[in-house]
Formats: structure tokens, C-alpha cells, sequence
């Protein structure tokens, strides 16, 4: 399968078709935003949740009770969905949570592919910027959730944040000065733009133009095309 590293072109304009979507982690941070900006742009959406919980789904998203750990929970209700979205992970990671990587985030990945029907075309996850100084741990167990989806041979849109701005997420405007500082030396500045924080605006724009506009291949979107917009992300209202 061809790896496609370098983002499309900006696009002007909305794709007409209206995309069929599932997404595990529905209820979470950016799930449940995604799935209601989704909605809003005139594509189908479903959500995994835990039994119970199908209140916190955004309005018109179909609910799907099961378990993101065991796929035979919930596999037979992707229906026609052609894109799947990978969102399932440990909320606030930190290097404290190796065990909870491996026993959450690295499982419900393998259930996620476990669960792709022939309808997906195109799946979506949110993996990490890497190489890094940090996080080894975290890091480890979404290089190997990507190297998973290039196996299973899906076409594929892998997003690579660093840290994420937005609301209950703000600590990290802290390591602003030191991402200045960093940028004006030269042997610093690599590093610097790839592991730049992003904010959520900027992602879910991301999120919603991978689906909108879905891959051929296995395509990687690091932080700075994120950050620029490059993925044709100027076709996406947050308001």
C-alpha cells in the first residue's frame, strides 16, 4: 500500500458526499465534539458508548452501546459505516499510565480493527508526535497502533498531535516562552515546530476534513501541516 506523507492541496470547498461515520470514543474531549460538528455538516454518525451512558452522545449521533475493549460487543452495529474513527485512549496521559497505554489505548485499537467491515473505506486515528523527549511509553503504544492499521492494509489518515490547547487543557500555554525561545535556536527549531502545541479547533478541523476528504493510502498529518491548515482545514466552520 502507498504511503502518502505529503498533505493534499487546500481545497476550496466541502466534499457533496455525505459520509456514514463511526466513532469509538463518541463521548470523550474530542469525540463528542467532532461528532456533533459532523452532524452539522449533513453526515451520518454513530458512537460507541458504555451502556448507560448514551445521554453524553452528541444529539443526533446513533448510539451504540458496547465495550471499546471487545469488539464482539459491537462490531455487528457499524452497519453501513465507511469511515471509522479511532478516538479511544486514557484521558490526561502522563508518564505515570504506561499500564493503562497498553491495557486501553493499545487494546482498543486492536478491537477497532478487529471490527472494520468490508463498508469501512477509510480509517481515522489519533496517535502522538514522535520522536520526543517524553511520554516513551505513550509514544510506544501509538507507534505500534499505527504500525497495526498499516498491517490490517485499511486506507488510513493518522493525525500526530503533541499537546493539545483547549477547554480543561490549558497548562500547556505554560511551555509557550520556552517553544519561543527554541524556534530562535537553530539546532532547537525542528523539534520545535514538530512538536508545537495545537489547539482543538485545529484538530477537530482536521478531524472533519480526513473525513470529508478521505485517504488513498496510508496518510500521516505531523503538527505543523495541522497548525497551517494545509489538510484543507480553511473548509471547515468551527462556529
Amino acid at each position: 500500500m502507498a504511503t502518502l506523507i505529503t498533505m493534499q492541496s487546500p481545497l476550496t470547498s466541502q466534499s457533496n458526499a455525505v459520509r456514514s461515520v463511526f466513532i469509538a470514543g463518541a463521548t470523550g474531549y474530542m469525540g463528542s465534539r467532532l461528532a456533533s460538528l459532523l452532524l452539522a455538516r449533513g453526515h451520518r454518525v454513530a458512537g460507541l458508548v458504555r451502556p448507560g451512558s448514551e445521554a453524553r452522545l452528541a444529539t443526533g449521533c446513533r448510539a451504540v452501546p458496547g465495550n471499546a475493549l471487545d469488539s464482539a460487543t459491537f462490531r455487528n452495529q457499524l452497519h453501513d459505516a465507511d469511515t471509522y474513527v479511532q478516538l479511544v485512549g486514557v484521558a490526561h496521559p502522563s508518564p505515570s499510565k504506561a499500564r493503562q497505554f497498553r491495557e486501553i489505548d493499545l487494546k482498543s485499537c486492536e478491537e477497532s480493527l478487529k471490527a472494520v467491515s468490508t463498508s469501512v473505506r477509510h480509517f481515522i486515528y489519533v496517535s502522538v508526535a514522535h520522536p520526543a523527549p517524553m511520554m516513551h511509553a505513550y509514544i510506544e503504544v501509538r507507534t505500534r497502533c499505527e504500525e497495526m492499521i498499516r498491517q490490517r492494509g485499511v486506507n488510513a489518515t493518522i493525525l500526530r498531535p503533541w499537546y493539545v490547547l483547549g477547554p480543561g487543557h490549558y497548562w500547556p500555554y505554560l511551555l509557550k516562552p520556552a517553544y519561543a525561545l527554541a524556534r530562535q535556536i537553530p539546532s532547537l527549531r525542528d523539534g520545535a515546530e514538530r512538536l508545537a502545541l495545537v489547539t482543538i479547533d485545529q484538530m477537530l478541523a482536521t478531524l472533519v476534513d480526513s473525513v470529508e476528504h478521505p485517504a488513498s493510502g496510508f496518510r500521516i498529518v505531523e503538527v505543523p501541516e495541522i497548525i497551517r491548515g494545509t489538510f484543507a482545514s480553511s473548509t471547515v466552520s468551527l462556529a
